[in-house]
Parts: C-alpha cells; sequence; structure tokens
C-alpha cells in the first residue's frame, strides 16, 4: 500500500465550469496552483465542494487526470470515489488508483437507508480491490446514512487499508467519538474534521486536520490554523479559525457549495456557477457575501 501521511488542510477543490456547464480544466488548474500556492496539504476532487454528486463518470476522470498531472506529486491528491452501489464504487476506486491518485475517498452510499452492517460490509468490499490508503467519508445531512463510530473503529481495526475519517456531521462529539475510539490501534489511523468550524479543536483532541471547503477562499488562512497548530502558536491558530465565522454565516442564505463557488467567482477567477439546479443564491444573500468579502479583503484575509 503507498504510504501517505494523512494531515492538515485539504480542501475539496472547487470544479470550475463554463457557461454552458462543461467543464474548465484550465481553471481547475489555475485553482490547484492558487491552493498549492496558498499552502495546503492536499488537493480532493470530488468532495462536496467539487460537485462530484453531479458530474458523470467521463467528467470525473477527465477532472482527475487534470488534477493528478498539475498537482504532480507536490502534494496528496484525494480521490472521492464513493458511489451508491458496492460495485460502483470499485470501479471508481480502481480507476482512481490507475490514474495515479494517492488516496480514495469514499463517502457512504446514500439515498438507501443503510444498516451499519451493511456498510461495514461496503467498505470490507471496497478495500479488498484497492491497494491505496482509504478515508471513511461521514455526511449524513447530506447521504441520509451516518456511519457510526464503533463502525469507524471497526473498520478501523479489522482493514489494513482503511486509515482515516473524515466527519462532516458537524456533530462534535461524533468527531470526538472517531478520534477517542481510534487513537489505541496498531496503526496511525488519522480523523478529519470535515466542518471548518471544528478544524482546531479536532487539532487540539489528537486529529489530523480537516477537508475544509472554505479554503476555496481562504487558502492561507485554512492552512495556517493546521501551521499554526504544528509550529506551536496556539493563539495564532485561533485567531485563524475564528476568522472564517463571518464568511461562514453566509451559508444562512443558501446551500454552502452554492455560496463558496459564488465567492470564488466574486473574487475574481471564472470557475462558473454550480451547476444547476443547486446555483441560486438570494440578492440578500449575494449582498451579505460582498460585504463579508470585502470586509476579509481588508483585513488581509486570502
Amino acid at each position: 500500500m503507498k504510504h501517505v501521511d494523512l494531515k492538515g488542510i485539504i480542501p475539496p477543490i472547487l470544479t470550475p465550469m463554463n457557461e454552458d456547464e462543461t467543464i474548465n480544466l484550465q481553471e481547475l488548474r489555475n485553482q490547484i496552483e492558487r491552493m498549492i500556492e496558498g499552502g495546503v496539504h492536499g488537493i480532493f476532487p470530488f468532495g462536496t465542494n467539487g460537485e462530484g454528486y453531479i458530474l458523470n463518470e467521463e467528467e470525473k476522470i477527465e477532472v482527475l487526470k487534470a488534477t493528478i498531472e498539475q498537482v504532480n506529486g507536490r502534494v496528496p491528491v484525494y480521490a472521492g470515489t464513493g458511489c451508491i452501489s458496492t460495485r460502483d464504487t470499485i470501479r471508481m476506486s480502481k480507476k482512481a488508483e490507475e490514474l495515479g491518485a494517492d488516496v480514495l475517498s469514499i463517502i457512504t452510499p446514500s439515498f438507501a437507508l443503510a444498516s451499519q452492517k451493511e456498510l461495514y460490509d461496503h467498505y470490507v468490499e471496497v478495500a479488498k480491490n484497492v491497494d491505496l490508503p482509504i478515508v471513511l467519508y461521514n455526511i449524513p445531512a447530506r447521504t441520509g446514512n451516518k456511519l457510526l463510530p464503533e463502525t469507524v473503529a471497526k473498520l478501523a481495526k479489522d482493514v489494513p487499508n482503511i486509515m482515516g475519517a473524515k466527519d462532516s456531521s458537524g456533530d462534535w462529539d461524533n468527531l470526538l467519538a472517531y478520534i477517542n475510539l481510534t487513537k489505541d490501534l496498531d496503526k496511525d489511523f488519522r480523523v478529519l474534521s470535515g466542518n471548518d468550524s471544528l478544524i482546531l479543536p479536532c487539532l487540539e483532541a489528537g486529529g489530523a486536520g480537516g477537508i475544509a471547503g472554505c479554503a476555496n477562499v481562504y487558502p492561507h488562512v485554512l492552512a495556517s490554523i493546521y501551521d499554526y497548530f504544528k509550529e506551536g502558536k496556539l493563539e495564532e491558530a485561533k485567531v485563524s479559525q475564528d476568522s472564517i465565522a463571518s464568511f461562514r454565516a453566509v451559508f444562512k442564505y443558501g446551500n454552502p457549495n452554492t455560496v463558496v463557488k459564488k465567492a470564488v467567482k466574486l473574487l475574481g477567477y471564472p470557475v462558473g456557477d454550480c451547476r444547476r439546479p443547486f446555483n441560486y443564491l438570494c440578492e440578500e444573500g449575494v449582498d451579505e457575501l460582498k460585504k463579508v468579502l470585502e470586509e476579509n479583503k481588508e483585513k488581509g484575509m486570502k
């Protein structure tokens, strides 16, 4: 199995689109450069902010090829390969491995309600078919299926290449349980926060960092949370963590994916809109977003 140090701030990179909703690969490459220049510690195509839920298989292959080529080994590439069925997840995971991804991020199946046994069996079967580190991805508000801490701990213990878990539940107790139930294993299992407001608490509790959608807007700021923490500069880390609160407050006006992508567009990058129908932000939300972006610009946030 490829060894990858699962740590730091990993942006679920936006999938830039043209006006006709085709993929803008050149801008994808530009955004990857912007993220790496900002000091991030990995690149994650097909996360929630990358709209992996709405891209077809050919588009995913196209995006992943361009991402791996552009990153060129400078940071790990975490490929989101989770599908609803075990069969499709295996196919996409094997394709990502073939293309040269470093890590697989595998979201729980969605739509149909799954038991913990079914989730466990799903991940075991996928892991048998690839030789890459796997990060489990829990986001029950979007999938309808919660990956319980006990299931994460059992998978971490039983399956050699399941090496981490991302918790996007927003439930601090759940994230903490992921950390506490896996910290004494005979391998270096890493827990990542999928909620940007919990990155520093996650690190302080023994987690490894975060897969941070807001890094698409403020890569330097988000990366600095981790970097300051590792340097022992806890006050500076807290300032960076707290600084994104006003931006996250805009999420109340619409889908966070839409807010993040629109924010990057307002910063002057031609990333386009989210693919329809998930692309609307009310006028009040746009006005508030512009205000927050200007205030944060004056603070030097980038």
